[in-house]
């Protein structure tokens, strides 16, 4: 355990946070500039459709972000799957898992959602949410962030030993879209030279996408500039 935390810890620079019930969270930034401040905009599409409050700014703004998808939530949403194959430049898709299925082993429900439970279960959410990303974008992903963002040491070593890197995060914008407007912009605004931002994608019925728009308007009227993952110095 020491020894993967170690690991974990110089390949992201902090140490992962661990919860009372033993699972794990990875922190994810990068070192800050000289110069205008950077972050990188990680949003998720985990099922349910697309917030075009969100995608259009994103298109129209020219602002670049990693999108980390399920396979469950492409087969869903075909057209905006194709929206974001149209604009490379922009989006770097990642995994998100097959079907949205926490990568924990044993019984421990995060966030009262059913976990993998087990590694050969880890191992076919990571590489079922792959094999659709490179079936409808063409390209082999290299970061895995589960559901819930939320890991037990084995399942991370697992990960690591698939070739991906577990993404996490510094700054959570939306609380999984269960934050308003209001809370989601000023968490957003409030961001820091190098933080890597976690917010949602998929969730247009709720009011935190209101507020995530607003707040990367703002971002980008200060002078912030925008990062993909690939891009991390």
């Amino acid at each position: 355990m020491r020894r993967l935390l170690s690991a974990f810890a110089f390949a992201l620079a902090l140490t992962p946070t661990a919860h009372a019930n033993g699972l794990l969270e990875p922190p994810l930034s990068f070192a800050p500039g000289t110069g205008t401040p950077r972050v990188a905009v990680t949003l998720d599409a985990c099922m349910g459709g697309i917030d075009h409050r969100i995608l259009d700014v994103l298109v129209r703004e020219r602002i670049p972000a990693t999108l980390f998808v399920t396979a469950r939530w492409m087969k869903n949403n075909a057209e905006t799957t194709a929206v974001l194959a149209a604009h490379p430049d922009l989006f770097e898709i990642e995994d998100h898992g097959r079907n949205h299925v926490p990568a924990v082993t044993g019984s421990e429900k995060p966030y009262g959602i059913t976990p993998a439970g087990t590694l050969a279960a880890v191992d076919d959410e990571v590489l079922g949410g792959a094999e659709a990303i490179i079936a409808g974008f063409g390209r082999q992903p290299t970061w895995f962030r589960g559901a819930t963002a939320l890991y037990t040491p084995d399942a991370m070593e697992e990960i690591a030993k698939l070739g991906y890197r577990v993404a996490g995060f510094s700054l959570n914008a939306d609380f999984g879209a269960s934050a308003t407007a209001k809370v989601a912009q000023s968490r957003i605004e409030g961001a820091k030279d190098g933080d890597v931002i976690i917010a949602h994608i998929n969730q247009p019925s709720r009011a935190a996408g209101e507020g995530i728009a607003r707040g990367l308007l703002t971002l980008k009227q200060k002078g912030y500039t925008f990062l993909r993952l690939d891009q991390l110095p």
